[in-house]
């Protein structure tokens, strides 16, 4: 019997269980527990099909999810039903046990054949069929040569078709069974040999190249090192598992070595290779107080920087995890082909029984020559090309994307990002490098030049906006002679306020200025001469005075304009959201090619933007701050600037730009392009060739070797056109 455990409806090798069975995990939901399950020998939609219909009748079932990637199973469930549920899972054999952290984080085994046997049985069906040429098809040696191939090369076969049939499932493994045990009922001993030994081959071929599929994702894993060189608490470095550095910890990284964990840079400077992570070609210069991703390549000086996450939940691992759950996230092509393939399989076994009765009942039809090709129709009719169609090639797709620095959450995404017709950006930190330097500075009341710094730095040091980073580099005011502050408070969209000796006092833009009623005509007239020159002007204000006012500039990124370019070209229409002023707004568009420009815009303003545009088309939406999270929450597809961007706008995003490069997302729209365009292939091919043998089998002029050709074929072609997509 040939091992086998990565193809539709095969077996495969026994993984020995670890210690410690996580379960009962993340019980955020409403009502149950979440048990993870490790099911080895889940490897496509055939065992996912067995497991649904045998857990989803179950009592206390409320949700089921699946990782075929990793081949993890997520149920929520009633508590205490692990035990119940394992006894369920047991008759379909796919070795199902509790998950434990080795089987979350490790990479599952790829698949095992033993080559020698199916050799073996591949020569009993070729001299069964030779012999039966020699000797007549009827001889006992035909029969043994014919025997000793099948249990060769398909009991594992027969045992998964036995566990179908049991189970009222008709999947490809019982389809074959019945149709090879036909064929040798009715005397066809090569040919039911041949069959069974090409239909075992051709899933072991399918099999390696669905490990690749998988195996692009997984092969992440091992660009993290699996130990780190640590500062000790006497002060020495030593080498440790990485899983076990704790946060804080000093790391030692030497030229050449790949960074073992996500960090900040304390001392040293080097050039970093990040393209495993974030996709950028070039090495990034590094220094103290610059961000270090685990996986990256240290290329030239020594490096001492302090871990800022743990190994699970460094960018790499968190990559990983999201393109493994995207995968099991259903795109619309796989939810219709899922249900196509429910009706189309028992529609076509009904045909073919009434294949094999109706013509020798009531036509005089010969029962021999009707029973084969009702065999024949079994063997076209199994829908495994179909239903494996669209998996591939979404895994290929998300896989794709990741080694170009963008992570998707699903395929769902990558099919919907063909539909764009609407982008909707952010300025700071997307269209812009995000580190605006103050250019002018202006008093407006007559005090102390140094006491509006104090006072202005003061409220700026406790915000994290850029441009309030900007006035507190402008005024490089010690930390010891800034005011004391209370009751601070960030207004979205306007600034800052606190009270400072007990007066209050505000950062902020011309929207809080005319709030406040601190305008007047002559700062009107001022701050539209600094604002028609691009500028964001923000003002200290204390009471409802005006004290002084902070011109601030952000240059455009290099990529911005390119990136416009391109989607313009893909027919893709772009609009600014920015809650900057609408001169400095128009500055930008001018600058990079943007079509519409909207300022003075609060959150839920950008909101309003994204809803009226999504009456238009599909809308994406690109941001990397808190106030952007509504906007990308609302569009059909956002994207989250990942390097620099913030965890909300990262989480709340679908799809995150590794390197903040815009260019990224033209390269996501080709890529959801060629994805649907192979999708569509693929199951053009898929129903088109069965199609045509169907035909071909009601005329009469099908074999069983042809339909094998026909069935197994078509499923190779699928897989390799869907690994296609890899390469885009």
């Amino acid at each position: 019997m040939v091992k086998r455990d990565s193809s539709c409806g095969c077996g495969g090798a026994t993984q020995t269980a670890a210690t410690t069975p996580v379960h009962n995990i993340n019980n955020n939901s409403d009502k149950g527990d979440l048990s993870l399950f490790s099911i080895s020998k889940m490897d496509c939609p055939t065992e996912e099909g067995l497991i649904r219909a045998k857990l989803s009748g179950m009592q206390g079932i409320y949700q089921l999810d699946f990782n075929l990637v990793q081949r993890i199973l997520q149920v929520r469930h009633a508590p205490g039903l692990e035990s119940k549920i394992l006894n369920t899972l047991g008759p379909l054999d796919l070795d199902a046990r509790l998950a434990t952290e080795k089987d979350i984080d490790s990479a599952p085994p790829s698949t095992q054949a033993n080559w020698w046997l199916l050799g073996g049985a591949g020569l009993a069906a070729i001299a069964s069929e030779i012999t039966s040429w020699l000797l007549g098809s009827h001889n006992w040696l035909v029969m043994v040569l014919a025997l000793a191939a099948i249990a060769g090369g398909g009991l594992t076969t027969y045992k998964k078709g036995w566990i179908a049939l049991s189970n009222r499932n008709l999947n490809m493994n019982a389809l074959m069974s019945i149709a090879v045990t036909g064929a040798l009922l009715i005397g066809h001993w090569p040919e039911a040999a041949m069959v069974m030994v090409l239909f075992t081959l051709a899933e072991l071929i399918e099999a390696k190249s669905l490990d690749r599929a998988r195996n692009a994702i997984r092969e992440l894993m091992n660009l993290a090192p699996e130990t780190a060189t640590v500062q000790g608490p006497d002060g020495e470095w030593v080498s440790m598992s990485a899983k076990s550095v704790p946060l804080g910890a000093m790391i030692r990284v030497r030229p050449g070595e790949r960074i073992a964990l996500d960090g900040r840079v304390t001392r040293g400077n080097s050039a970093v290779n990040q393209a495993p992570i974030t996709g950028e070609s070039l090495p990034v210069d590094k220094g103290p107080g610059d961000e270090l991703f685990a996986g990256s390549i240290n290329e030239s000086g020594a490096l001492e920087y302090q871990s800022t996450a743990a190994a699970n939940d460094a960018l790499l691992a968190r990559i990983i995890h999201a393109v493994e759950a995207a995968q099991g996230s259903r795109a619309p092509t796989q939810r219709f082909v899922d249900q196509f393939a429910r009706w189309y399989t028992p529609l076509v076994f009904a045909v073919a029984l009434a294949t094999a009765l109706i013509p020798p009942l009531f036509f005089a039809g010969s029962w021999m020559e009707w029973v084969y090709r009702a065999l024949v129709l079994l063997v076209i009719a199994c829908p495994c090309a179909l239903v494996i169609a669209t998996p591939v090639t979404i895994v290929s797709g998300l896989a794709s994307a990741t080694r170009h620095g963008i992570l998707i959450k699903g395929g769902a995404y990558l099919e919907q990002g063909r539909h764009l017709r609407w982008l909707a950006l952010d300025k700071t930190g997307t269209l812009t490098q995000g580190r605006p330097t103050v250019t002018d500075f202006k008093m407006i009341a007559p005090m102390p030049a140094e006491e509006v710094q104090i006072l202005a730095a003061s409220l700026a040091e406790r915000s994290d906006h850029p441009v309030s980073k900007a006035v507190l580099e402008f005024a490089q005011i010690p930390h010891d002679r800034l005011a004391e502050i209370e009751a601070f408070e960030a207004l979205a969209g306007r600034g800052v306020r606190g009270r400072i000796h007990g007066e209050p006092c505000y950062l902020g833009n011309h929207r809080l200025v005319e709030e406040l009623g601190a305008c007047s005509a002559d700062l009107e007239q001022q701050l539209r001469a600094l604002e028609a020159e691009g500028k964001t002007v923000v003002m200290l204000i204390q009471g409802h005075t005006v004290l002084a006012m902070f011109a601030v500039a952000d240059t455009v990124k290099d990529s911005s304009r390119q990136a416009i370019d391109s989607l313009h070209r893909l027919g893709v229409k772009t609009l600014m959201l920015t809650g900057d002023n609408q001169h400095t707004a128009d500055a930008i568009a001018g600058q990079v090619g943007i079509d519409r420009a909207q300022g003075n815009l609060l959150p839920e303003d950008k909101l309003r933007e994204i809803e009226a545009l999504a009456g238009r088309g599909r809308v994406g939406m690109v941001g990397d701050g808190i106030n952007d999270a509504p906007a990308l929450a609302r569009a059909d597809i956002g994207f989250a600037m990942g390097a620099t961007g913030t965890d909300t706008a990262i989480e709340t995003a679908d799809v995150a730009l590794m390197d903040d490069n815009l260019g990224k997302i033209a390269t996501f729209i080709q890529l959801s392009r060629s994805t649907a365009h192979i999708l569509w292939q693929n199951i053009i091919l898929a129903l088109g060739i069965k199609a045509a043998f169907l035909a071909l089998a009601f005329a009469g002029e099908a074999t069983m070797w042809m339909a094998v050709f026909a069935d197994m074929g078509t499923s190779l072609l699928v897989v390799f056109n869907g690994l296609r997509v890899m390469r885009k």
